[in-house]
């Protein structure tokens, strides 16, 4: 096992293959290299089944990857070659035997160090786990392993995964491939960089207020914050954020995150929600649909970029055939921004008091300060507010299908900072750049981060598609058709 931390200057920039690599069986050939690291795990099943490559040659080209930009970038902290290899190889006779585990035998993925490995560390960005091993994987992690994916490594977090950038005391920041004097945003940082990188064609990553959708628009990317349940979890770390976090695949096409979500999605008894859901099924065809595009919360600002990116994107949507309106949101944007403080600080106090600790970071120690002061009746004030959310997002989405935001409010900012201190010519706070994505949290709601347009100095872009409870698969088939007509796929940062 091997651990890395770097942060030297990368090179920012975007190149174009010859074509996109969704669905093609021959690798990726840029001049002379031969570059397996930038194939979807689609297109990887699809050449595992025709011979054109094994999983070892893939595993071996995502670990030079890892070699070459992991320094500049640190987003894995973690990684086991050998086991990793062990992995490939057995996979690769699987195919030589024509039989394969299922949709991801053979696929590359990193995992979150928040989401418990038997084989690997989980630090959680804290010293107070610093020495923490699990003794089972969890449950989704489970599942890839047993469908025969490789793990190649633990990607870096924000100390408790409890703030919008990714630095902590244990292996300090990660950058955005993009530009890596940036953040990729938080807290699945780590996880976005890698994918985004290169360094596997997807990523396991949790979202408790948006830690997947804000990240994936910081990266070019795809993500995914499943309904709860929709992805079942036992075995993991305690659950500082009750039902709002869940674990959700990163990917670079929507059909590596369809694929992803079918191969975890099947219920577990020991998560109850999962058996309140229906089987996920195929994936349906895309059909008209309601969509309320909304544009900013209120008061708070948006990058004048991010606002032209995405408006232009709620206009695709509409040249697709669905039915576009633009208005407010179905609630107060502010009572949910005090939801998600009142719990998450109700949540890092009581884990803190579980372990007789403190957080590292100066902003998580006044937080749980907050948290253990807080009289019981603030608690559950916030979960009687998450209850009439629920109530009022169940009806507004018996009228409407869709409701679209951007992602995130700012474009990516310096790694060390926690948050950017202006938008739009406005201050803000520590949330300012996180407020459209917390919602669809303490809704319970799915939500799909796709990329739009990027900015003049081309840094990505993403926005939002938020839909009725268990709608996974129909943000899937609307992403995947927005896909086909707007592809990203093909755009690379340099390196």
């Amino acid at each position: 096992m091997s651990e890395a931390r770097g942060c030297a200057p990368w090179a920012m920039e975007w190149i174009r293959p010859a074509q996109p690599d969704t669905l093609f069986i021959s690798s990726i050939t840029i001049g002379e290299m031969t570059a397996w690291h930038r194939a979807s795990a689609t297109s990887l099943i699809a050449a595992y089944a025709a011979g054109s490559v094994t999983p070892v040659d893939v595993l071996d080209a995502v670990l030079a990857r890892l070699d070459a930009v992991n320094p500049a970038l640190n987003a894995v902290i973690a990684t086991d070659p050998a086991a990793a290899r062990r992995q490939a190889e057995a996979s690769a006779a699987r195919w030589r035997s024509n039989a394969p585990l299922g949709a991801l035998d053979g696929i590359p993925f990193t995992v979150k160090d928040n989401i418990v490995t038997a084989a690997l560390p989980t630090r959680w960005g804290c010293p107070v786990f610093r020495d923490f091993q699990g003794e089972r994987d969890e449950l989704p992690v489970a599942r890839m392993l047993a469908g025969g994916a490789v793990l190649v490594g633990k990607t870096n977090v924000p100390e408790l995964t409890l703030m919008g950038y990714t630095d902590n005391t244990l292996f300090g920041p990660t950058g955005n491939p993009w530009n890596p004097a940036l953040t990729p945003g938080g807290s699945s940082g780590g996880a976005v960089s890698a994918v985004a990188a290169g360094i596997g064609p997807v990523a396991l990553g949790t979202d408790g207020g948006g830690s997947i959708r804000r990240p994936a628009s910081h990266t070019g990317l795809v993500g995914l914050k499943p309904t709860p349940g929709r992805i079942p979890r036992c075995d993991g770390l305690p659950a500082i954020l009750l039902d709002f976090e869940v674990i959700g695949p990163i990917a670079r096409t929507v059909g590596d995150i369809w694929t992803v979500t079918r191969a975890l999605a099947a219920r577990d008894a020991r998560d109850p929600a999962s058996r309140m859901l229906p089987d996920l099924g195929a994936m349906p065809p895309a059909r008209p649909s309601r969509i309320l595009y909304v544009p900013r919360f209120g008061a708070h600002p948006v990058d004048p970029e991010i606002a032209a990116s995405v408006a232009a994107a709620a206009r695709h949507m509409a040249d697709l055939g669905h039915e576009v309106s633009e208005g407010p949101p179905p609630f107060d944007p502010d009572e949910v921004a005090l939801i998600q403080s009142t719990v998450s600080a109700a949540g890092l106090a009581w884990l803190m008091r579980e372990r007789q600790a403190s957080p590292a970071a100066a902003i998580l120690q006044q937080t749980a300060e907050r948290g253990a002061a807080m009289p019981a009746a603030d608690l559950f004030q916030a979960l009687d507010d998450v209850g009439r959310l629920r109530r009022t997002m169940s009806v507004f989405f018996e009228t409407t299908d869709v409701l679209m935001t951007p992602s995130a409010a700012a474009l990516p900012w310096p790694k060390t900072e926690s948050h950017p201190p202006v938008i739009a010519g406005q201050p803000v706070g520590p949330r300012g750049h996180a407020v459209f994505t917390a919602f669809a949290n303490a809704g319970g709601l799915p939500g799909l981060a796709l990329p739009c347009e990027r900015s003049a100095a081309g840094l990505p872009i993403g926005f939002q598609l938020v839909g009725p409870y268990g709608a996974d698969a129909a943000l899937l088939a609307l992403g995947l058709q927005y896909e086909a007509a707007h592809p990203w796929a093909d755009a690379w940062p340099a390196g």
